[in-house]
């Protein structure tokens, strides 16, 4: 049975290569596209590229409508066929404008590709964001041991993800150099630290309570004056595995060095939140929780522009458009606190709508 095809494999190669120095899309991003493409070539059991058809991409995108996938072992949502649709049309459109492809391809063929308009709405529908409250993340650090180093760093991590929003990656690439206690903030330095984008900037630690504040510099602390940890240590090791009596990997203390990858540190706030008896939030929903913290607690433009760069945002529609959405409960409140008499209007509240509405105007012209 044919598992691949040299010519295809190729040219294949230099559209990701494309793709990622030309285009600079990120390893998922090209993951997605090889992933897209492998599919594809499934399909059709790896016939030549110069042989496509717009036929091919028709019966392509109906076969998708039934295929299920791997985990949950359910068909693929629209949303998964929207962005495997589009990283096909995309390559095919490059291909017909390569040397001996011109002749064969049409560029309009690609078009095939797409999804139904209805479709394509449900695809790119935004849905509310899960996230936890501040009380639930609270509840968790109380309930969370703190008797072995394992997990006092779990302890800690969980704590520093509410007080800056750093995503999972930038989390496993901390080191202790670039936590400041005196100024209270993390220098997300792109050099060092896996940031989206590559993008350097620093986090001031959130108003998020002082008892979280006291779990992280007890943890530094710890790190720095017990353990004599340097400033290129990281500031959360991965665990060091050693051998039983029984011959098992059991965690044994501390490695001192960063986690290659952020899987280790999801696992910790899964098991986390179980051991609280509530529902699992990964790591990047703290960031929709301090959006929604940084709405209430914001009282004018600047405050929110300082909040939404905190977050790494170079713009505060950033903030608002992906972050931004109102939780269905708040919703329904302030749907409801509309029909109560107020005083006046807030200067500084009219002033940021005004900000906002100029910058989606701003970004409709570009």
């Amino acid at each position: 049975m044919k598992t691949h095809n040299a010519e295809n494999e190729r040219i294949k190669r230099r559209y990701l290569a494309f793709q990622k120095e030309a285009k600079r899309h990120s390893e998922a991003s090209i993951d997605g596209i090889a992933k897209a493409l492998a599919r594809f070539e499934t399909y059709t059991k790896y016939k030549d590229f110069k042989a496509f058809h717009f036929q091919q991409a028709v019966s392509f995108k109906n076969s998708l409508a039934e295929q299920k996938a791997e985990r949950s072992g359910e068909r693929l949502s629209k949303a998964t066929m929207h962005s495997t649709l589009a990283n096909l049309k995309r390559f095919f459109q490059w291909l017909a404008d390569q040397p001996g492809f011109r002749s064969r391809l049409k560029y309009t063929d690609a078009d095939y590709f797409n999804l139904s308009e209805k479709d394509v709405r449900v695809a790119t529908a935004k849905r509310d964001q899960r996230a936890p409250t501040m009380e639930q993340v609270k509840y968790v650090l109380g309930l969370m041991p703190a008797a072995t180093d394992i997990q006092r760093r779990n302890r800690a991590l969980v704590a520093l993800t509410l007080l800056t929003g750093a995503r999972d990656s930038a989390l496993a690439s901390f080191k202790l150099k670039h936590i400041d206690l005196i100024a209270g903030c993390v220098h997300q330095d792109a050099r060092e630290v896996k940031t989206k984008f590559s993008k350097t900037f620093s986090t001031y630690f959130f108003p998020v309570g002082d008892e979280v504040l006291v779990i992280i510099s007890d943890w530094v602390r710890y790190l720095q004056e017990e353990l004599k940890w340097g400033n290129d240590d990281p500031l959360f090791p991965a665990t060091q595995m050693a051998l039983d009596e029984n011959g098992q990997f059991k965690a044994n203390g501390l490695k001192r060095q960063c986690w290659s990858n952020a899987t280790p540190i999801r696992t910790i706030f899964k098991q986390a939140f179980e051991h609280a008896g509530l529902a699992y939030f990964n790591p990047h929903s703290f960031r929709h929780l301090l959006v929604r913290h940084g709405e209430v607690i914001c009282s004018s433009p600047e405050e929110f522009k300082a909040w939404s760069q905190n977050l790494g945002h170079e713009q505060v529609l950033t903030t608002f458009t992906s972050y931004g959405n109102v939780d269905l409960r708040r919703q329904g409140d302030i749907i409801k606190n509309l029909s109560k008499p107020k005083l006046q209007h807030s200067p500084d509240l009219t002033e940021l709508v005004r900000e906002t509405l100029r910058q989606v105007n701003q970004q409709a012209r570009v």
